[in-house]
């Protein structure tokens, strides 16, 4: 039985290192989307503290205010660290190396800006709305976030590997 890379290989005709190249042109994509999205909420939490209301958040929401800002770099290094090791390793017969590791930062950096994503929208709700509202939203996106970045992908990953079997 054919391994899914392998019958891909097959019914695209490519070579393995033609494979790596389309890897990783579709790794840059969505490197390029989710880099979007995280400096459009880099931009918005970084705008924050420059606002006058700023000044009336309480100790504990200034905290968490900070670690959302730390993780929205985080995500960003992680997720810019494939394209700093392509530019590093270039011409260096690494693409394989480079495409699996772009793979793990990538994953990686989406775990990180789902719980950046979760934490945001809980940080505007308790600054608007309170405690409550907060909890009530960032559950809510949560198991969102669960069901369509996870839920959703392995359950049509398991049903594609059952039509291959």
């Amino acid at each position: 039985m054919p391994s899914p890379a392998e019958e891909s290989a097959q019914y695209r005709n490519e070579t393995p290192a033609e494979r790596y190249d389309r890897n990783w042109l579709e790794a840059l994509q969505e490197l390029r989307v989710l880099q979007t999205g995280t400096q459009i909420i880099t931009g918005f939490l970084l705008a924050l503290a420059f606002q006058p209301a700023f000044a009336d958040l309480d100790e504990g929401q200034r905290t968490f205010y900070l670690v959302l800002v730390a993780l929205s770099g985080l995500s960003a290094v992680i997720a810019l660290a494939p394209v700093a090791l392509h530019r590093i390793a270039f011409r260096g017969g690494m693409k394989r190396t480079i495409v699996s590791y772009g793979h793990v930062a990538l994953l990686t950096a989406l775990v990180i800006v789902s719980a950046l994503l979760v934490g945001v929208v809980g940080f505007v709700f308790e600054v608007v709305l309170g405690n409550a509202a907060a909890w009530l939203a960032a559950s809510l996106l949560a198991a969102f976030v669960l069901v369509l970045w996870l839920f959703v992908p392995l359950v049509l990953r398991a049903r594609r590997a059952g039509e291959v079997s």
